[in-house]
């Protein structure tokens, strides 16, 4: 393990000369509002797609991949965008995908038919999951001890209220743009945003210079990618019955990531550079519990916008705005407690997530309870306070989770460990969109708006109480190592890939 202890030391040396940018707040800023368009562009164009369908005059199969592509697309770069970030350039990987980001939006609004606009999707979404681990691992690289855990609020916060905020994005624009051709504005608005952010992000990003020679494991990245697709594939196809038709994929996909496995650990045997070095899910401390209780919530989370959506709009008549704007409270209430609860995290810990998956259970759950009974013309705002109440909970679950599942990964590792995580919520996300809309429709027959809705909701809590589950007993696992002072904060330290970061 020569080269792997010489990487630890060289990070040792890197922290320890560690000094704060002046401009890394401004930097940080930067990074959040890429990172927003690229999440925003996951749920803003789901309300756009009946004026896309018409206005292109494409079938339902082929406008569905105007999402599905893109998910697809962005999850399958996510671990090997972070590597490269890790073994060359942060900033320069960072402005290539933004630049791209930006192009392929222009791409996507300009479209001529669907077969254009699908594959402009799909480059759009490879562009952000090339730029999207960089952000978390610019977060590791500029900030330390409290800030770092602010930073990482902030960044919480964009995840949450990227995804709660789509639909209420998407309606407003399609509100001013109308006509036939509105939806383009869709895409266009990311234009001059994207412009800004890179001309800032020249000026403001820090550089990144890795220690000792580099290469990228391109065996991992084939596997992996492979692996990624035959999960992803089938539930992106889920509308058209893909997941019947390819269930296949399943167990061919989870057998390809077992070979991804033993080839990393290969890879670390070998005194090799692995693509994802699986000691971060065995020696860095909050690593595998927070990357599988980001996974489990958004199962939850990513499913029930689509559900509202489906509510709102077909079952009450709802307009795009009107539908987002009934759904508002719980992206205000997730932007209130992220920013906050970004700043209690160190001192709080894993009982942060605990409390904000209840919040979230009993908010979403009440929301469904009263939209079942309450008079439908009233439904909607006499839910509000318990969509607001799920909100804060959803502020205290992706905000704190993310600080304490990355603030251990040493900064060298930071990208491939973000990419892993956010393909952890990524793949959540799919089964969540692909099963919560399903089981809507299941039930609408039978049991109507109300009773789909309840029914969908209910579902989706139960990857929220699984996250919760996982939650509560990493938190009863740390209270009890606290009490016995059977570990010493001092261990991670000590573990082969891990240099203290404070």
């Amino acid at each position: 393990m020569a080269a792997s202890a010489a990487g630890d030391r060289d990070q040792g040396a890197q922290e320890a000369g560690y000094e704060p940018d002046p401009r890394r707040w401004h930097a940080l800023w930067v990074t959040l509002v890429a990172g927003f368009m690229s999440l925003l562009d996951v749920s803003i164009v789901v309300v756009a797609l009946p004026s896309v369908q018409r206005g292109l005059h494409a079938s339902p199969a082929q406008v569905q991949w105007v999402v599905s592509g893109y998910a697809l697309a962005f999850a399958l770069a996510l671990v090997t965008a972070g590597r490269l970030g890790d073994a060359l350039d942060r900033r320069r990987i960072f402005l290539l995908a933004l630049s791209g980001f930006v192009v392929f939006s222009a791409a996507c609004g300009a479209a001529t038919g669907i077969t254009m606009l699908v594959v402009a999707r799909l480059a759009q979404g490879l562009a952000a999951g090339f730029m999207a681990p960089q952000n978390s691992a610019l977060i590791q690289q500029m900030f330390r001890g409290a800030e770092r855990g602010r930073a990482f609020g902030f960044f919480g916060a964009t995840v949450g209220i990227s995804s709660a905020v789509g639909p209420l994005a998407g309606g407003v624009i399609l509100a001013l743009a109308s006509g036939a051709e509105g939806w383009r504005w869709v895409f266009y608005v990311n234009v001059p945003i994207g412009i800004l952010a890179v001309l800032l992000g020249r000026r403001l990003l820090p550089r990144t210079r890795p220690a000792g020679r580099q290469h990228v494991d391109l065996p991992g990245v084939l596997l992996l990618g492979l692996g990624v697709l035959a999960l992803m594939y089938p539930l992106v196809q889920a509308g058209a019955g893909g997941i019947g038709r390819l269930w296949w994929l399943f167990p061919a996909g989870a057998a390809v990531l077992a070979v991804f496995a033993w080839w990393q650990r290969r890879l670390v045997i070998r005194d090799s550079q692995p693509l994802l070095d699986p000691r971060l899910f065995t020696t860095v401390r909050g690593y595998a519990v927070g990357a599988g209780v980001g996974t489990l919530y958004f199962v939850g989370f990513s499913g029930v916008w689509l559900v509202f959506a489906l509510f709102y709009q077909d079952g009450l008549g709802f307009s795009p705005l009107r539908s987002g704007l009934a759904v508002t409270p719980f992206a205000l209430g997730s932007a209130c407690a992220a920013a906050v609860a970004g700043r209690l995290v160190d001192r709080l810990g894993r009982v942060l997530t605990v409390g904000g998956l209840l919040a979230v259970i009993v908010g979403l759950g009440g929301t469904a309870l009263l939209l079942r009974l309450a008079p439908l013309d009233i439904a909607p705002w006499v839910a509000a306070p318990a969509m607001f109440l799920g909100g804060v909970g959803s502020g205290c679950v992706i905000s704190p989770n993310i600080t304490m599942t990355l603030r251990d990964v040493p900064v060298r590792m930071a990208g491939a460990a973000g990419g892993a995580l956010q393909t952890g919520q990524r793949l959540g996300a799919a089964v969540g969109t692909a099963a919560l809309p399903g089981l809507f429709y299941l039930v609408l027959g039978g049991g109507g708006y109300r009773g789909a809705l309840v029914t969908a909701l209910g579902a989706g809590l139960i990857g929220m109480a699984a996250s919760l589950a996982l939650a509560t007993s990493d938190w009863r696992r740390d209270r009890r190592r606290r009490q016995g002072h059977a570990t010493c904060p001092d261990d991670v330290a000590n573990s082969p890939i891990h240099a203290r970061q404070h």
